[in-house]
């Protein structure tokens, strides 16, 4: 059995790790259990707005590891989440535009570590995910990633049009990956750029895509019509370090 270092069970242990500010992904409570130290688990998470489930006993004996959950499970996070300021702030240190990623409903996991890896790469200096209908930082983003975790600055936001909008007032201009956009080599991005990338299946959200400044779309010429998400996102962050390092 696969055993999930980033699980943590019993009342205990999850209070401690709440108190210490840990990162959490997700809380599973029995259904209908809410008192003692539940209550308190259930109201710490809250605050820390962590997803909060109610699942049947059944489901929790099946998730657990321990066989001794004592009525919750947490999943923490493999590394804790950055701000958004801080990838602002990380910028600024190293005196260079801000380049962050902007990921609106990816879930695969290996998708997301693997744009982790090429944001670093590329010297992005920050990764935005918001905290529903997306993977968080779990164990197999973090092997994904290939230890790219450990210096890639990620945040999680609970709107991200808001973050979106907050950012355009700190100078950013947003790209969005569409299929519908310009030749992405035919644009201009050296400057302060957020480059959106949507999920696989549905691409960008609405919102999202309409508070973008323009649209880019990377030229297909073979018979399939998309790329996977992480690739899209890896030949988009080289076009900016291109226009960037290689372009008066």
């Amino acid at each position: 059995m696969y055993k999930n270092e980033n699980q943590i069970e019993g009342r205990n242990a999850i209070l401690e790790a709440l108190r210490n500010n840990r990162d959490m992904e997700k809380l599973y409570i029995v259904k209908g259990n809410t008192e003692g130290s539940v209550k308190k688990i259930v109201a710490l998470a809250a605050q820390n707005n962590v997803v909060i489930q109610e699942v049947s006993r059944q489901k929790l004996d099946e998730l657990s590891q321990t066989k001794n959950h004592q009525g919750v499970i947490a999943i923490a996070s493999a590394h804790n989440y950055a701000e958004v300021d801080d990838i602002l702030q990380y910028a600024e240190q190293k005196g260079e535009p801000p380049f962050i990623v902007i990921l609106d409903g990816i879930t695969d996991p290996h998708n997301l570590g693997a744009i982790i890896r090429s944001a670093e790469c590329a010297g992005a200096h920050g990764v935005i995910v918001p905290k529903h209908r997306s993977v968080g930082l779990n164990a197999t983003v973090a092997k994904t990633s290939a230890g790219a975790i450990e210096y890639m600055p990620v945040a999680r936001v609970t709107n991200i049009v808001k973050t979106m909008e907050q950012l355009k007032k700190q100078g950013l201009w947003f790209a969005c990956a569409d299929m519908k956009g310009l030749d992405y080599f035919d644009t201009d991005m050296k400057g302060s750029i957020g480059i959106v990338i949507g999920s696989e299946g549905e691409g960008v959200s609405r919102l999202v895509k309409q508070n973008c400044d323009f649209t880019v779309a990377i030229p297909m010429y073979g018979k399939i019509s998309s790329l996977n998400a992480s690739v899209a996102a890896g030949l988009l962050l080289y076009e900016v370090v291109r226009q960037r390092k290689f372009l008066s």
